[in-house]
């Protein structure tokens, strides 16, 4: 097993990766001094909740929890209000308290769901992250919680961070390949923030990573949380440097708006996204092997790089607009350098966004 942790002062917090930890979830609560008079809230999803509740339960029960769950439907959209609503109605009738705990177990779409439910519950709760996907690697580190609106996606949110993550990689045998592919986005998007060895890393392992090798995807995973650690233990409420960790994410979280959250999967938007800012960047000057060798990489997992010719480009604007990324009648855009290193810049035009959105449909074509 590989244990990281977050370094935030009082909030500091492990991340746990193994096998086989959702069965130890038990010693791990009585390990942290979890309350257990008070109820445990598990939160989980309709793909998730039938392979892993009841172990889970299990584990709780027999160190002396009282645990109760709610099953939402699998999707980014139930990652809205109504859900939201639906999940503080089962806490409040089952007695959670101010000591209580809430557990998200399952992907992005919980762990962003059930958090902002601690982040809310009596003004703030305890939480667990039990990540079941790739793609969560990523979400379930660094404290941030949301749920999305119509018009734009984790408008409404908090930062609230867990008591621990606890990630059992055995979990992720059970993934479909698609969901494996978007996952490893994120994976790869650590590399080309913040470390071009890591990156290349990715690129040798592709198909090891592909097939879920444990030892493969447990050091992957475990790189890519580091990353993810490191950069939120030096700016927690993103006032600065933790904005890299948008890279992809302007155009990205534009596309899943515009898609109605169920066109792409967060990690092949994010993929675009990521092209489309190498494309940018490339505009702008860069050396053209910048965005050939991101497209690459990208391709050779199975991500998409392109767009589809029917997506609106005035849609996409106008979901970039609603954007937390769009202030003060500007975009920030998050742009590579090089392979491993990205700037933060504001002065990416409309005009620049549109040009990227027409390459990219036109490369699309040609696919």
């Amino acid at each position: 097993m590989r244990t990281l942790q977050v370094d935030l002062g009082e909030r500091s917090y492990p991340i746990y990766i193994g096998g086989g930890l959702l069965s130890e979830a038990g010693e791990y609560f009585e390990r942290h001094q979890l309350a257990k008079k008070s109820p445990v809230l598990i939160v989980t999803d309709d793909n998730v909740g039938p392979l892993y509740l009841s172990k889970v339960e299990t584990s709780l029960q027999d160190a002396g929890y009282h645990t109760v769950s709610k099953v939402v439907k699998a999707g980014e959209k139930s990652k809205s209000l109504e859900v939201f609503e639906e999940i503080m109605t089962v806490a409040i009738q089952s007695g959670l308290d101010r000591h209580s705990v809430v557990v998200a177990l399952g992907g992005g779409v919980v762990g962003d769901l059930a958090g902002f439910v601690a982040a809310s519950y009596m003004r703030g709760v305890k939480f667990v992250q039990m990540p079941t996907t790739i793609l969560a690697h990523d979400s379930s580190v660094g404290g941030k919680v949301a749920v999305n609106h119509r018009l734009a996606k984790n408008m409404i949110g908090a930062f609230h961070q867990p008591e621990m993550v606890l990630y059992d990689v055995d979990s992720l045998q059970t993934l479909p390949i698609r969901d494996v592919r978007s996952g490893l986005s994120e994976m790869i998007k650590h590399g080309l923030i913040w470390d071009k060895e890591f990156t290349d890393w990715c690129r040798e392992h592709t198909e090891k990573l592909l097939a879920l090798d444990p030892e493969t995807l447990g050091y992957g995973l475990t790189q890519g949380c580091r990353v993810k650690a490191q950069v939120v233990s030096t700016d927690e409420l993103e006032h600065g440097l933790r904005a890299i960790l948008n890279l992809g994410h302007t155009i990205g979280h534009a596309l899943e708006a515009t898609g109605g959250y169920g066109q792409f999967l967060h990690g092949e938007a994010i993929s675009i996204g990521m092209a489309a800012a190498a494309r940018i960047a490339v505009n702008r000057g860069r050396d053209r092997s910048l965005y050939s060798d991101t497209k690459e990489l990208l391709e050779g997992f199975g991500l998409p790089t392109t767009l589809p010719v029917e997506m609106n480009e005035d849609d996409i604007i106008a979901a970039m607009m609603h954007d937390k990324k769009f202030k003060e009648n500007q975009i920030i855009f998050v742009l590579p350098v090089v392979i491993g290193e990205v700037e933060i810049v504001s002065d990416v035009t409309l005009t620049d966004v549109r040009r990227v959105i027409r390459e990219l449909k036109e490369e699309g074509q040609h696919v």
